[in-house]
């Protein structure tokens, strides 16, 4: 029998079933967000309309150009504003919801319930009972809007917004919690010539790299979030390059000087420390509402901010893994071995001292869909599609529409309570103590 040192992760998470149930539904949420266009959708993913075969779901085109074999007119179909459903198609093959999250169904406005009377206009212009194809399987919103197709698609929403946002936190926290705990106070030395530079430079190189970059910066983050990655990158290497050079400066002129050429610590650990506690110190739900005040009401914005404030909680956990891994026999090896620190920390300290943060990552993700969904429900930023924490501010506009409550907030229970689960599942299975 296999001894518990001896199993994979994978062997003991199949173990336990409240963490298989979440993989399972966190995998189906997953696929269901990779598919929304697909599944939900007002336009068909086949249709045959005057002899002439379209796949109108599939398609990138801005329009069709329809030639009628009997009259040999030419006729100009708007993909996306097309009304399909009123279109004589001589066959067609409908997505399973055939309706787009946001869009409107004035035939069944003002908050039709899921078992409520549901009305259908047939191409000919008659007013019939909604066929079972067509029904609005969880009611809609005021405008008509289909409640089941804009939980489908507030999925991407959700995910992209926890996904993201804890890449950016992760990188942050990963790289600051390993310098910290590795070096620590004393373990990173410099001149007190450079030391000083560094000290000089960072109100130039804040200028430089940030204050005049301003307006870029807000551009591009109220553009796309790769966009602004891409220049926040710019503006951090301009950062780097400005205290690298000042350093350099301060070294080679007054660094000759006996006083400032003896080596002194710099307190690496220290700054990220103190860092730490200014971000928590402030509300996180705040700064984000107060950042998306001054900015375009964009989903990147919320990305971004969520990122660059949720990276404490992983940077504490690696730098007290650090801490304690520093000091294990093969990194006193790897440096006796005269190996470059970068290699040391990143090859070989880093992979084993992850772990936690592994577990404090699943967490964060639920997190950042707990905050999104608030934020879209105070109408904090905008976004192009429906998101979970939107139909649920709608159905605060009319209590009497349960359904706009209670569906999607059991989407945010059941995600949010399904990460929790896994988190929980992986530091229960990763703490070799306990087990």
């Amino acid at each position: 029998m296999a001894t518990y040192q001896h199993t994979t992760l994978w062997q003991r998470l199949k173990r336990n079933r409240f963490a298989m149930a979440a993989m399972v539904f966190l995998v189906a949420l997953v696929t269901l967000a990779l598919l929304a266009p697909f599944i939900a959708s007002h336009k068909p993913l086949y249709a045959v309309y005057k002899g002439q075969t379209f796949y109108p779901a599939f398609t990138s085109k801005v329009k069709y150009t329809v030639v009628d074999p009997a009259t040999k007119q030419t006729e100009d179909i708007d993909i996306e504003e097309a009304d399909w459903k009123q279109m004589n198609l001589e066959s067609a093959v409908w997505p399973l919801i055939p309706y787009s999250p946001g869009r409107s169904d004035l035939m069944n406005a003002n908050y039709v319930s899921p078992s409520g009377d549901q009305l259908f206009r047939t191409g000919d212009g008659k007013t019939i009972p909604m066929p079972s194809r067509f029904k609005h399987r969880l009611g809609t919103g005021v405008r008509g809007d289909d409640t089941l197709a804009g939980l489908i698609h507030g999925i991407r929403i959700s995910l992209s917004v926890g996904i993201f946002a804890m890449l950016i936190a992760s990188f942050l926290g990963i790289l600051l919690g390993a310098l910290a705990g590795y070096f620590g106070d004393t373990g990173l030395r410099t001149s007190r010539a450079g030391l000083w530079g560094m000290y000089v430079s960072l109100i130039p190189a804040w200028f430089y790299a940030f204050y005049i970059r301003t307006n870029t910066l807000v551009d591009a983050l109220n553009g796309s979030v790769w966009g602004f990655a891409l220049q926040l990158l710019i503006s951090l290497a301009l950062f780097a390059a400005i205290v690298a050079l000042f350093m350099w400066v301060f070294r080679f002129t007054i660094g000759r000087i006996g006083f400032f050429k003896k080596q002194v610590t710099v307190p690496i650990d220290t700054w990220v420390m103190r860092a730490i506690e200014t971000i928590i110190s402030i509300p996180g739900i705040i700064l984000i509402i107060a950042i998306a005040a001054i900015t375009q009401k964009l989903l990147g914005v919320i990305i971004v901010v969520i990122g660059l404030t949720g990276w404490t909680g992983i940077a504490r956990l690696i730098r007290a893994e650090m801490l304690r891994i520093r000091e294990l026999d093969y990194i006193v090896a790897a440096q006796a071995a005269g190996l470059k620190r970068v290699a040391i920390i990143f090859r070989h300290a880093l992979p084993n001292a992850i772990q936690p943060a592994l577990v404090s990552m699943v967490f964060g993700v639920a997190s950042a869909i707990l905050i999104e969904s608030g934020l879209s429900f105070l109408g904090a930023f905008q976004v192009n599609s429906v998101t979970w924490g939107s139909m649920l501010a709608e159905g605060r506009n009319n209590f009497s529409a349960w359904w706009l409550v209670v569906f999607p907030g059991l989407a945010v229970f059941l995600t949010v309570t399904s990460l929790n689960l896994l988190g929980e599942a992986l530091r229960d299975e990763m703490d070799v103590k306990d087990n």
